[in-house]
This record gives structure tokens, sequence and C-alpha cells, in this order.
């Protein structure tokens, strides 16, 4: 018997994070490929960064942002103008009871690092970094890909 999963902040399952994946391969393929006749999309490059699944994976949401983020939100209305037709497209490549109802979003996520990245380049919190005795090196860049600055060990 399967154990029953808790809801409370365990975050996605693992079938929901493959579900997520495959849809979101798909969907890259086909708008790389231009299969979807529309104006707007028309020599559009759209980066799919990440689809999010409801727990029932009845709802997909993709999460997109075209290159260099030009014209966005006109990419938007147009993928979301033809969900019908993605939506059947990308069920022909899943082996899922239903077809996940597909929504779409704006993937901020690049703004995000931007922002984190300005933060930690202020000087009062690189003084933070740096600790109250003035150790450490403020360089969060390094740290954060391991190097502290040791003996290479």
């Amino acid at each position: 018997m399967a154990k029953a999963r808790s809801s409370h902040g365990s975050g996605p399952s693992q079938r929901q994070l493959r579900v997520g994946e495959l849809i979101r391969r798909t969907l890259s393929d086909l708008l790389a490929r231009g299969e979807v006749h529309d104006p707007d999309l028309a020599g559009a490059s759209i980066t799919v960064g990440e689809v999010t699944t409801s727990p029932d994976l009845k709802v997909a949401t993709a999460y997109v942002m075209p290159l260099g983020g030009r014209d966005a939100e006109k990419v938007l209305a147009a993928l979301r103008r033809n969900r019908g037709e993605l939506r059947r497209q990308v069920a022909r490549g899943l082996t899922l009871k239903f077809a996940p109802e597909l929504r779409f979003a704006l993937d901020e996520t690049f703004d995000r690092i931007d922002e984190t990245r300005r933060l930690f380049a202020r000087e009062d919190v690189q003084r933070d970094l740096a600790g109250p005795d003035g150790e450490g090196d403020g360089d969060y860049d390094r740290d954060a890909q391991g190097d502290t600055g040791g003996d290479g060990s």
C-alpha cells in the first residue's frame, strides 16, 4: 500500500517534476520548430524555463520568456490564444490519461538573479558578509562556488 503524502510544504512529487519536464521539452521543441501558426509567434525565439504541474497533473503552468525579453506581453498573449492547439500537440507526446490544461506566465527568474547580484554588490551587504571582526573576503561569488580561499584542498 502506498504511503499517504502530506501536502504541508513537501514540494512537488517526483511525478509532478517528471511530467513538468516532459511538457517543458515538448513545448520547447514545438515552439522551436514553429509548429504553431500565429504571426506573433513567427520567428520568435521563446525559452521555456520551467513547467510546474498541479498535484493532480490537470494544470501545467509554463514559464516562458522570448529571447532578450522583447515583446514579452505580445508573445504571452499569442501563447494564451493558441493554448488549445499547443495542448493537443503536447498531448501527442505524453502518455497521460488526461492532457493538462496549459497556462503561460512570464519567467522572471533572470530578473530575480540580477536583483540578487545587485544587492550582494552593495557596500553595506559586503561589510555584513565580511563579519564583525572584518574577517572574510566578502566575495560572494567565490564563496558560492565552494572556494573559501583556504589551502586549495
